[in-house]
């Protein structure tokens, strides 16, 4: 198969999840999501699975004390949680300027933050921006970020500042105002609580729009949400009360990760040709689909090693892949790692990787390759010749179809557990598990 063809059954394979945008390490979930049907749509041929509209469920979202751009009275209101240093962000941001130009006055856009744990500059860079907001400068400092979001650093952030004309004295004192980091921390926690644990999220008129969705997407939402206003307008409702008046009986919470897992079925889930450890009749089988470059997946490596030594004899585990789109080098280790597998060395260098996942370039992935004692001419052989491409896009494919929409996934016999849980978790599934097969 051809490295176009293999990325081609990736993105449709991806498709499936969900789009454009980059996810929270929340404790709760403590998983990335894949997020690359935007990427999908322009590989995938005609006549693909169309994309699923939008729910018509409506969640209540506070406004106060966020920056505003647009009327109070405009008949919709989007809030957007975003993150400056998330590329996806950016994307959306683009579209959202898009909708302000061809909405005018009936649209109104809310910003709250949200900056992940693994961009490490987005806070900063939000402190920057509700400083700036400070001055009255909040959307011009907004606009420069996202065009700059590969520089976010402390200098970047002072020419930022600069460059809208912010008096820089203020500016600096306003960034370490305890009140702003705690209107960012606030964001975030209501974030979480309805459930948009991924940046960007978008609530249109308080219906929820996950990701860096196409244009086509917000206008279909924008033009339903205006026609209720409008109808809502007629009955004698003030413009400037149709936001609340939409979201007054709207749902306070989204679904939590816990609920989310007890919606995902026990699957068949199949080691195949996968690597793995452990006795092939072992009578519990963990099947982990994850992503070298996703941070909770390093975060539960321990835990399975911990779990293979717990219950030697008793328990396999099986690696698949399932490389994220907002992971760039996620794919390449993937292959690389499988590379390794060949010569018999997939699990030390499995370990290499998750110990330097800032560094998965391809240069530094050779030298892990003589770290660990590959035939480094064989491992780069394999590489260039993209033969282990076919077996990272079937895993991904895979991943899809049994519902591990992010990473870490695993399978316990088939039963889901989603994210980097807590090692009870495992051991409560794998102890009634081994309790079914009478050991």
């Amino acid at each position: 198969m051809s490295k176009k063809s293999v990325w081609v059954s990736l993105a449709m394979g991806l498709a499936l999840g969900f789009v454009g945008g980059c996810t929270s390490g929340a404790e709760e979930s403590a998983t990335d999501t894949p997020q690359a049907a935007n990427v999908a749509a322009k590989a995938a041929p005609t006549g693909a699975r169309p994309r699923p509209p939008i729910s018509p469920t409506v969640y209540k979202v506070p406004v106060q004390g966020s920056p505003v751009a647009g009327p109070e009275d405009a008949l919709v209101t989007l809030v957007e949680f975003s993150d400056y240093e998330c590329p996806f962000c950016a994307r959306g941001h683009n579209t959202v300027k898009q909708l302000q130009q061809r909405y005018g006055n009936r649209l109104r856009v809310v910003m709250k933050h949200h900056p992940l744990a693994m961009h490490p500059r987005a806070r900063p860079a939000a402190l920057a921006a509700m400083a700036a907001g400070a001055q009255g400068k909040f959307w011009e400092m907004h606009d420069v970020l996202f065009a700059n979001a590969k520089a976010l650093g402390e200098e970047d952030l002072e020419r930022h500042a600069q460059s809208v004309g912010l008096d820089m004295v203020r500016w600096n004192s306003d960034r370490n105002d305890p009140r702003l980091a705690e209107q960012i921390r606030q964001d975030e926690a209501l974030a979480m609580k309805l459930g948009a644990t991924g940046t960007p999220a978008f609530f249109v008129n308080g219906r929820f729009i996950s990701g860096a969705q196409p244009l086509e997407v917000f206008t279909g939402v924008v033009d339903e949400e205006l026609a209720k206003a409008e109808a809502l307008l007629k009955t004698g409702v003030q413009p400037s009360e149709v936001y609340a008046r939409i979201i007054e009986g709207g749902r306070e919470e989204g679904a939590s990760a816990k609920a989310q897992q007890r919606e995902l079925p026990t699957q068949k889930v199949e080691v195949g040709n996968a690597p793995s450890r452990g006795a092939a009749d072992a009578p519990v089988t963990v099947v982990a689909f994850s992503d070298f470059e996703c941070p909770f997946c390093a975060r539960a490596v321990p835990t399975l090693k911990a779990l293979e030594e717990e219950y030697a004899g008793k328990l396999r585990v099986a690696f698949k892949h399932q490389p994220l789109a907002q992971h760039p080098n996620a794919q390449t280790a993937a292959a690389a790692s499988m590379a390794a597998h060949e010569q018999g060395k997939f699990w030390e260098f499995h370990d290499v990787l998750f110990a330097n996942q800032r560094k998965l370039d391809r240069a530094s992935l050779e030298d892990y390759a003589e770290q660990v004692g590959l035939d480094v001419a064989k491992f780069k052989a394999a590489l260039d010749s993209h033969k282990h491409d076919a077996h990272v896009a079937a895993d991904a494919a895979e991943a899809t179809r049994v519902g591990a929409t992010g990473t870490p996934t695993f399978f316990i016999n088939g039963r889901p557990v989603v994210g980097a849980r807590p090692i009870d978790h495992f051991r409560r599934i794998i102890d009634e598990e081994l309790k079914k097969a009478g050991r």
